[in-house]
């Protein structure tokens, strides 16, 4: 298997502290989500951040399973449990200890669980490629990834320069295409860049 069928995405979490969450969080929310989160099945993390972001992570959940090949791996970072499987399930009592986690590199408990996961994921990866699918302007992921992955470390090049919901529509709108982005290094890439055009309606 080469080093493309082993790619592995990695998508950057949904915030657990905005309005979308105290949906969740309200004790007569009486939606689909709300009711499997205080289930004690509890709901899959993806299904989670999906309805807690919106566009943004339903975009980079749908393409990484899009293109995501069968000897490959998706993760979603957390603030406090390192690198997990969409299909984990999570409960209400989950998500709190999530919302009380920070991702930020002065953050320790974020830092060590990101670590550990991120060279675990390594052990098991070989020589294979591994795709951000998150901010790149900031160092809050890409400081620990780029220490451990270095040059595998890649993100979609036409990610530059636009925020998230623009990402986000341009996700789906690969997988409509059925076409996948082209990627880059994150190592000495530039990070900042002109605006691009606003996209086209779906």
């Amino acid at each position: 298997m080469n080093r493309d069928e082993r790619r592995t995405f990695l998508l950057s979490p949904a915030s657990t502290m905005g309005r979308r969450a105290q949906y969740l969080f309200a004790p007569r929310s009486d939606f689909e989500v709300a009711r499997q989160v205080r289930s004690p099945e509890g709901e899959a993390i993806g299904t989670v951040f999906a309805f807690l972001s919106g566009l943004y992570f339903r975009g980079k959940l749908t393409y990484a399973r899009a293109f995501a090949r069968p000897g490959s791996f998706i993760r979603i970072i957390t603030p406090n449990r390192g690198l997990v499987s969409p299909d984990l399930r999570v409960t209400l009592r989950d998500l709190r200890a999530m919302s009380r986690g920070s991702i930020d590199l002065e953050h320790a408990p974020y830092r060590r669980s990101m670590t550990r996961a991120a060279l675990a994921l390594a052990a098991e990866l070989g020589d294979a490629d591994v795709v951000l699918l998150g901010s790149i302007a900031s160092d809050k992921y890409s400081r620990i990834l780029l220490q451990v992955f270095g040059e595998r470390l890649l993100f979609p090049e036409s990610f530059i320069g636009r925020g998230d919901m623009s990402r986000g529509g341009l996700l789906l709108r690969a997988v409509d295409e059925n076409r996948e982005l082209d990627y880059i290094p994150l190592a000495g890439a530039i990070r900042h860049g002109k605006r691009p055009p606003r996209l086209a309606p779906r």
